[in-house]
């Protein structure tokens, strides 16, 4: 019979670090991702009124919501 090779308690634990910083690279990129929408929605905001419009499930009234940003002058 052929011997099975057993993973020493070291290799788990790198495989573990491993596995949690493709996870936590994982994050950061969704972070990135994230930050970059929200500055784009943003800087839009500044720039013109945005509103967003949308009809309650329950009572069946629209409910309008205005976003109104002024955009800083740059020197």
């Amino acid at each position: 019979m052929a011997k099975e090779e057993v993973a020493s308690p070291d290799s788990k634990q790198q495989e573990m670090l491993e596995h949690l910083q493709k996870r936590l690279d994982l994050l950061d990129e969704r972070l990135d991702n994230i930050d970059s929408i929200v500055t784009v929605v943003t800087e839009r905001i500044m720039k013109q009124p945005i509103t967003i419009t949308f009809t309650c499930p329950k009572c069946g009234g629209n409910v309008e919501i205005a976003l109104v940003g002024v955009e800083k002058p740059r020197r």
